[in-house]
């Protein structure tokens, strides 16, 4: 079914000189990808997803723990960006200087031909050592292969080469903070945007759901792409029921006309 903006929403984007693209789980659930507590099959199935995403369970279970995010890496190594990932790379394009945030772990954007997301629950494609530091893991990359495609297993986590540390997945358990430098960039780049959109995500994980709020309360126009209604809702000038794929195209085609592009 051919998508209909509502008025006005390709002129918004189209006018806009500072964007932000805030991405949740949903945009790369259209290329395959589960979030982590839907990634709990075959060997996982009996674990809860907070058994196995804790600095706790880490240090408790490294083996384990590390066997399930290769597992998940290797799921993520054969999905590809969609055209949802692709319109955002769009966007970056058509209006340069704009701000790609994340909180999925995968590096779809990336491939996508996204120049720089912020990873405000850091990613599975940038492992670091133990160390306070924490400094990002120099290791002899893996390709995943030894992951069973259906169960999965136990693997022993490498060690830095640089120090010799443990390594661990360089993603944000729970109880940990968000990166530092990661949610400077995102408070700055809300606050200074004129346009956000908000793609995919529930608006229930905090901090992050603090970013739409931000862009928002600094007078940006906040425009939700989404399939079901969140609580981002009240705060969106535009509401886009659907979901990245199917309506982020479109949109971003529309807002590339009325700039005059070629």
């Amino acid at each position: 079914m051919e998508t209909v903006l509502p008025p006005g929403a390709a002129e918004l984007l189209g006018r806009a000189r500072r964007v932000v693209v805030f991405t949740g789980a949903g945009i790369s659930a259209e290329s395959g990808v589960p979030t982590f507590r839907d990634d709990l099959t075959g060997l996982w199935a009996r674990f809860d997803a907070e058994q196995l995403a804790t600095p706790e369970a880490f240090f408790a279970d490294p083996e384990l723990v590390w066997g399930w995010y290769e597992w998940r890496r290797a799921r993520v190594r054969r999905a590809q960006p969609n055209a949802g990932h692709l319109a955002v790379a769009a966007i970056e394009d058509l209006i340069p200087g704009t701000v790609v945030i994340t909180q999925n772990v995968d590096d779809l954007h990336e491939r996508a031909g996204s120049r720089a997301p912020v990873h405000l629950h850091g990613s599975l494609f940038a492992p670091r050592c133990v160390t306070e530091s924490a400094h990002p893991a120099d290791f002899p990359t893996t390709t995943g292969e030894e992951v069973a495609d259906d169960e999965g297993g136990r693997i022993a986590p490498p060690r830095c080469v640089r120090c010799g540390a443990l390594v661990r997945p360089g993603v944000v358990w729970f109880g940990e903070a968000l990166p530092g430098a990661a949610l400077t960039a995102a408070v700055e780049a809300a606050s200074a945007c004129d346009v956000l959109l908000t793609i995919g995500t529930s608006g229930l994980v905090y901090p992050a759901a603090e970013i739409p709020h931000i862009a928002a309360h600094s007078g940006a126009t906040v425009m939700q792409i989404n399939p079901q209604p969140t609580p981002l809702d009240e705060i969106s000038a535009v509401n886009l029921r659907g979901s990245a794929a199917q309506i982020l195209p479109t949109l971003v085609r529309a807002a590339w006309e009325f700039a005059g592009k070629p």
